[in-house]
């Protein structure tokens, strides 16, 4: 009579769980906790405050015309405002790379300004100088165009704390691109243009990508600066984040909480496409 082999037990999910939560080093495990507490709980908490709102009414608050009209002002300013940039902030990394002249060094480090410069001094610093009195609004006024309290002035905003994104992302590539290649096609006979365009646009184009990208992320969620140097009206230049605290002020809690639901769905978008635009670089650099 043949004797069945014993067969050993399979093991149970929670004892799968334990085995996974013991082999999870302190340094691992400072980092899931550190991310848990400042990104997923607080996002895990919109969620659910969000999943209280029914359906319908989560559809009607998040299409009704004055969410509509904040997103037009918002997605279509921010995606301007990082074109904008696209073009002139790889100007600026590109004489920032290739040109030596006096006082290099303290333009480099403006460039960073916007990072280091409190949004509200930002917006308030804006708003003086483009108002109607202002250095630079005084010179638009005579002619009717109106800058600050206006869409174009949520569009300077914009622009002003997105540049440091785009050059510092481009400059970096920029450093790494031998000029060599470039002599090479002068002496080949091509012209400065098809030089740019063939030779040097090709390799920097993925990191003007992610520099844009980046660039809109940030000036979607901005509210410091645009929310000074805006008039902040309805159907006129009023952006979402402003639109959230206005609906906060006003203790509609379900409101505000659809809408930043909504810019959280969209800011998850754009972190995905910036995910594939960086491997695509690296594919690229490969």
């Amino acid at each position: 009579m043949a004797v069945s082999s014993p067969t050993s037990n399979p093991e149970s999910p929670i004892e799968n769980i334990k085995r996974a939560i013991g082999k999870i080093t302190l340094p691992w495990g400072i980092t899931l906790g550190y991310l848990s507490l400042m990104l997923l709980l607080p996002v895990a908490a919109m969620l659910l405050k969000a999943s209280t709102v029914n359906p319908a009414e989560f559809w009607a608050i998040a299409t009704s015309p004055i969410a509509l009209s904040a997103y037009d002002v918002t997605f279509f300013t921010a995606l301007m405002a990082a074109l904008i940039n696209g073009v002139f902030g790889t100007l600026i990394a590109w004489v920032l790379v290739r040109y030596d002249f006096p006082l290099k060094r303290v333009v480099d480090a403006a460039v960073d300004l916007p990072f280091a410069l409190p949004t509200s001094v930002a917006g308030l610093t804006l708003a003086t100088v483009y108002s109607d009195n202002g250095w630079i609004g005084g010179l638009f006024a005579p002619l009717g165009i109106k800058i600050s309290f206006t869409r174009l002035g949520v569009g300077i905003a914009m622009i002003f704390i997105s540049l440091p994104f785009i050059v510092r992302t481009v400059q970096p590539v920029l450093n790494e691109m031998e000029k060599d290649i470039e002599e090479a096609a002068w002496c080949l006979g091509a012209s400065q243009f098809q030089t740019f365009w063939r030779v040097v646009l090709p390799p920097l184009f993925p990191s003007i990508l992610t520099g844009v990208a980046l660039g809109f992320s940030r000036a979607v969620g901005e509210y410091g600066s645009t929310v000074i140097v805006a008039s902040n009206i309805p159907f006129k230049d009023l952006i979402a984040p402003v639109l959230i605290f206005q609906r906060l002020e006003q203790y509609d809690y379900a409101g505000a909480t659809v809408i930043g639901t909504i810019l959280l769905g969209i800011s998850l978008a754009m972190l995905f496409a910036i995910n594939l635009l960086q491997a695509w670089r690296r594919r690229y650099d490969g």
